[in-house]
């Protein structure tokens, strides 16, 4: 995973176990109270209770109970740790189910401190506590679900699902960006460096997904007025392709002495690189590099979808976010990510019931990179030429 601006790590707690699913597991952990929901859902006032007859854990969390259950496991040691002690408005306390349900409540409805606290009883204060004490534990209690393709089997069985979208052979990932907009004091000279493109304030996240629309890399916390080309090239993900510490596993051969590395795919506002592929430009292109044009962007858009989903799942990064600590916002960004990957890990299946849409960035023009590297050129002549069947045996 690329580096998180203002994320500080920490030390994982000792006696985390693993379980059967594979991953880390509190010994602290309990399953979720039978009638944990039921006693919950009768606190609901607000917008929310109009909706009383249709309201199920699911509509109101978007995520299974055994996920639901799974995250509690994760984060109990830190959320129930002392001196923590969060109670309702008439005095009950809050139970470890009830502290993270508030939490996931506010990061996947974006709504308003004060409407989330109405809604379940608490003070604006509680849920804002409550929510940043999540994110903290999250972001290093559930880091292991954002991770590079570990061993060779993994990345072969990466490869092979992103050939089976439009016949890429060798990809591993496809990279794209989204903003995340932003609310801020327009009399602070410092806040001009999140004035992007364009005129709006927003803050970057840069991600790397797999066919699954996993999150296998991701940085964030650098302003809109960067260009992708210029996030990607601070990023870690960027220096360890350079040196050759990343995407040099297995080449595959395409004719007789015609082999081709591993690489990733991303749009025109990406340099050519020779493990980053990116569209033929301009006018006038041959058959076989329009053909090479619709494959690659078909195969790229599962980054387009990831990032659309992510952000209707977890809406407190889909709107225009007021005036947020932009040194705490990259945190929870990451959160966000994590959560949307432990769905996938779980193979949740609630979200398969959501519609979800492929634009992530409304608004926002295409933007255009202009470096081409000599030899990606010439890699990507011969992938096009070999899925046009026209290159020499």
């Amino acid at each position: 995973m690329g580096p998180v601006k203002g994320l500080k790590r920490k030390r994982k707690a000792e006696g985390e176990k693993v379980g059967e699913n594979g991953f880390a597991t509190s010994p602290l952990s309990q399953p979720l109270p039978l009638d944990w929901w039921d006693d919950f859902s009768k606190r609901i006032t607000g917008p929310l209770l109009q909706s009383r007859l249709s309201l199920t854990f699911e509509s109101i969390f978007k995520i299974s109970r055994k996920t639901f259950n799974y995250i509690c496991s994760l984060v109990k040691e830190d959320m129930m740790a002392k001196p923590a002690n969060f109670c309702y408005s008439n005095g009950k306390p809050l139970s470890l189910n009830d502290r993270v349900a508030i939490a996931l409540r506010r990061l996947s409805s974006g709504e308003s401190l004060s409407i989330v606290g109405d809604s379940f009883r608490v003070n604006q204060s509680t849920v804002a506590q409550i929510t940043w004490k999540f994110v903290e534990s999250m972001e290093v209690r559930g880091l292991h679900h954002l991770q590079w393709p570990s061993t060779e089997a993994d990345m072969e069985e990466t490869k092979s699902s992103f050939q089976k979208i439009r016949g890429l052979p060798n990809c591993c990932g496809a990279i794209d960006t989204t903003h995340i907009s932003m609310c801020l004091s327009t009399m602070s000279t410092s806040n001009s460096v999140w004035i992007d493109h364009e005129k709006k304030h927003s803050m970057i996240l840069q991600a790397i997904v797999d066919p699954e629309m996993r999150f296998r890399d991701i940085i964030t916390g650098w302003p809109g007025s960067l260009s992708e080309s210029c996030v990607l090239q601070n990023s870690g993900f960027f220096k360890l392709s350079q040196e050759g510490k990343r995407l040099n596993g297995k080449k595959t051969e395409l004719s007789e002495g015609t082999y081709l590395r591993e690489y990733i795919v991303g749009d025109a506002g990406f340099p050519l690189l020779p493990w980053l592929l990116t569209p033929y430009q301009g006018k006038g292109l041959s058959d076989f590099q329009s053909e090479f044009n619709k494959r690659h962007s078909a195969t790229r858009m599962v980054a387009r979808r990831a990032l659309a989903r992510l952000k209707e799942m977890w809406r407190i990064i889909q709107g225009v976010m007021w005036r947020p600590d932009t040194n705490k916002l990259p945190r929870i960004i990451l959160v966000c990510c994590l959560l949307h990957n432990i769905v996938i890990d779980l193979e949740d299946g609630v979200e398969d019931e959501m519609s979800f849409s492929y634009k992530h960035d409304l608004g926002y023009r295409q933007q255009t990179c202009e470096f081409v590297d000599k030899t990606a050129f010439v890699q990507r002549e011969k992938l096009s030429r070999y899925m046009a069947g026209r290159l020499p045996l």
